[in-house]
């Protein structure tokens, strides 16, 4: 296992390359410079390499011989291949999850709570943020580790933030959809795992 402090450089590090991905600052096709990234951030080129492989393991980056690291020139077609995946996913979390959301939803009522104010506000960000956490919550919900493990290396947030920046695409009503699964939870509704797998769904990017 890697010392914590190893870790969380190069979490540090890959969000660093994953906000210059989102933001722009790379563009699809450009390439990243590993040693550029290094002396930028003033750490050794070993947590970059890690941090740039864990990347292209989300498919977000690509590497080849004699031409280095590049960020891939996703399409809606890939970014739409994670949702099924995502969705079977969630869909059993949602099962094992029912009985302890049935009764107590606390983990997910702040996320509804804050995402209400996001659609307030028009604000994407923290509309995609709370969405994500709402999400993680659910699938934490399950209390199966290996579940969350594999949800999270999706890297569900890149997904939908990109979905949004490249393809134009987002959510409608990001409060209520989400408040309709809350309350699906409650009244115990036997359709749940269903229910969840649908909305993830209809989230996808159409190619």
């Amino acid at each position: 296992m890697s010392p914590p402090v190893v870790h969380s450089l190069r979490k540090q590090i890959r969000e660093h390359i994953v906000e210059g991905i989102v933001s722009g600052r790379w563009q699809p096709g450009q390439r990243i410079v590993e040693r550029r990234i290094a002396v930028e951030l003033q750490v050794s080129q070993t947590p970059v390499r890690e941090a740039l492989r864990e990347l292209e393991a989300l498919r977000l980056i690509e590497s080849a011989p004699n031409k280095g690291v590049r960020v891939r020139a996703l399409t809606a077609a890939d970014l739409e291949e994670i949702y099924p995946v995502r969705a079977g996913l969630e869909q059993i979390a949602a099962e094992l999850a029912a009985e302890r959301l049935a009764t107590d939803v606390s983990a997910l009522e702040p996320e509804v709570t804050a995402l209400y104010e996001a659609d307030r506000h028009g604000d994407a960000e923290a509309q995609v943020g709370h969405t994500v956490a709402f999400h993680r919550a659910l699938v934490a919900a399950s209390g199966n580790s290996v579940l969350l493990h594999t949800w999270e290396s999706l890297g569900i947030e890149i997904v939908t933030a990109l979905s949004i920046r490249w393809l134009g695409t987002r959510q409608q009503s990001f409060a209520e959809e989400h408040q309709e699964l809350v309350d699906a939870f409650v009244r115990r509704d036997p359709r749940i795992g269903e229910l969840v797998k649908v909305h993830v769904l209809n989230c996808a990017p159409r190619a």
